[in-house]
């Protein structure tokens, strides 16, 4: 079978909406797949400001901004097909929105962008709240990227995705995978400090000192003792690890080399779980943002006893949205895109609400 589908997705560094059109291929269960096109769309400062204090609204005012940011997910759609030309091409939408609330202890997670306004506004069958079924069931409802992990790019061992928070997969006999620690989010509160969006190539970093008392500090925060799975909130890097950095003072350069090293060492010690990993070697795929910082990479390089595999671009900045247009061919489909081993649910899931854009 074949299967043509636009995946979005909104990240917690908040650079702006993720699209990707992927067509796939299962036979006999055995999956491809080829990324055709891809566009990142900034947002603006209103965009951002707006998806940034989601959490401080009222109910009212929170619904309003969900029908909103639906309305314009389903909007950029709209032009990204008439860009490509990919009218009557694509069979469903998997949109994962941008977390704003995210208790699973509570058996609650929120991402705003209504699928029903993307499908409204699209005209096509769209698959929206993608770890609430898993939530529900007593799930962390994250990482779900491990499913694409699975069933497109098995060849490797590890997966470290490095968005504003940084994940990690590990494909073992029993598939396992849950947040690390927050990445990009902190990283670029620290660049923006000097004028920057981000800090390119890591340079910054490079540039600085490690705060020994600092990083002391912050790999002694409790996240880092908590047996998988577990999951992180965005405010996790806003709320307690940025205050921390502010605290301890000293140069933007030394915070960010700081907190560089504290990555890398919080990515070794989630290595460190996985029994095979001092045993032989393997190969560790890492996409997000933070693949293109040059600095973190080679410090990864150095200090993991892994295959640090950097992929294309195509991949490095639209593995998720890929995966969620997977997600949403699962759902179509009526199959598991939601790992209970990864997540700690109750039992595997087939997440998602569908919304039909049309009955014709």
């Amino acid at each position: 079978m074949i299967y043509r589908a636009i995946g979005i997705m909104s990240g917690s560094s908040l650079d702006g909406l993720d699209i990707a059109f992927v067509e796939f291929h299962e036979n006999g269960g055995k999956w491809e797949f080829e990324i055709q096109h891809t566009e990142c769309v900034p947002y603006t400062a209103e965009w951002r400001a707006r998806l940034e204090k989601a959490v401080l609204l009222s109910g009212l005012e929170y619904q309003l901004l969900h029908a909103d940011y639906g309305h314009y997910i389903g909007q950029q759609i709209n032009a990204f097909i008439d860009r490509y030309q990919l009218h009557y091409k694509v069979a469903v939408i998997g949109s994962h929105g941008h977390t704003t609330f995210h208790m699973p202890e509570k058996k609650m997670t929120a991402q705003v962008g209504d699928g029903a306004a993307i499908a409204a506004e699209t005209g096509l069958p769209v698959v929206s709240d993608l770890r609430g079924m898993d939530v529900a069931l007593g799930g962390q409802g994250a990482p779900i990227v491990p499913v694409g992990e699975k069933l497109l790019l098995n060849r490797h061992r590890y997966f470290l995705n490095i968005g504003g928070i940084a994940n990690l997969s590990i494909n073992g006999n029993v598939y396992t995978a849950f947040d690390v620690c927050a990445a990009n989010r902190v990283l670029n509160m620290l660049a923006a400090e000097v004028g920057k969006e981000f800090d390119a190539d890591g340079a910054l970093a490079q540039s600085g000192t490690v705060n020994e008392a600092l990083l002391r500090e912050l790999n002694g925060l409790e996240y880092y003792t908590l047996p998988a799975p577990k999951s992180l909130a965005n405010d996790f890097g806003t709320d307690t690890v940025f205050p921390i950095i502010k605290r301890q003072g000293g140069s933007i350069e030394d915070q960010l080399r700081t907190y560089v090293e504290h990555i890398v060492q919080q990515v070794s010690k989630a290595l460190d779980t996985d029994p095979a990993y001092h045993r032989e070697a393997h190969s560790m795929l890492v996409t997000g943002g933070g693949a293109l910082n040059t600095f973190l990479m080679e410090r990864m390089s150095a200090v993991l006893h892994v295959n640090v595999t950097v992929p294309d671009i195509n991949l490095i900045q639209y593995k998720e949205a890929m995966i969620m247009a997977l997600i949403a061919v699962l759902r179509w489909r009526e199959e598991t895109n939601v790992y209970s081993s990864v997540t700690g649910a109750g039992r595997d899931s087939a997440g998602g609400a569908l919304w039909l854009g049309t009955t014709a």
